[in-house]
């Protein structure tokens, strides 16, 4: 290595310790100003595909206020998480969602994906459900902030559903989908409830 190359590869290193420096001075700035949020901030922690930098985001983003917003809906319009609304004679025509607050839209979305990668959890359950949209992300995002929406609104913890909420809500026309398909392989049904 020529003298040239040891003076540019110096300057490389001086370079990144200061970028080492000024992230560090960062993170504890970032820190000391959502410190009088930490109970917040782990409840939304507590959520499948948040995690604490995804947290302090979110509430930098929507506060801990959800007075401001009269309803989980409203918050979900401004964060540009809810579809737009598209309706000719009576059909509901294929929309974009609307346009809100980018970089909480970008964090949810990220959170929803990281979420559909937790097993056993009705995020991922949601996911799943969807997954052969597209828009699964999105309208997981959506399930997300809802839940945050409920959470700080009536200051409670995050309340897992289960991956089987969807089969238990709607257990009958589970059954009666079954037994439709079974029929239409050429099987006859009697069913017999288990005590």
């Amino acid at each position: 290595m020529g003298p040239h190359q040891r003076m540019l590869l110096n300057t490389q290193l001086q370079h990144l310790k200061f970028l080492d420096l000024q992230i560090e001075q960062l993170t504890e700035e970032v820190e000391g100003r959502m410190r009088p949020f930490e109970e917040a901030l782990s409840r939304l922690d507590a959520i499948p595909g948040i995690g604490q930098r995804s947290a302090q985001d979110i509430l930098a983003e929507i506060g801990v206020d959800m007075t401001r917003f009269p309803s989980a809906a409203h918050l979900a319009s401004w964060a540009g998480l809810c579809p737009g609304n598209n309706e000719s004679a009576g059909k509901r025509k294929n929309t974009k969602t609307r346009k809100g607050s980018p970089h909480l839209r970008a964090t949810l979305v990220e959170a929803a994906r990281s979420a559909s990668h937790v097993k056993g959890s009705y995020l991922s359950a949601l996911y799943h459900r969807i997954a052969a949209s597209k828009r699964a992300a999105v309208a997981v995002a959506h399930a997300i902030l809802v839940i945050i929406y409920h959470m700080l609104k009536h200051n409670t913890d995050y309340q897992d559903l289960g991956p089987n909420y969807f089969d238990q809500s709607n257990r009958d026309a589970v059954v009666k989908r079954s037994i439709k398909r079974l029929e239409q392989l050429g099987y006859r049904i009697t069913l017999e409830e288990v005590a």
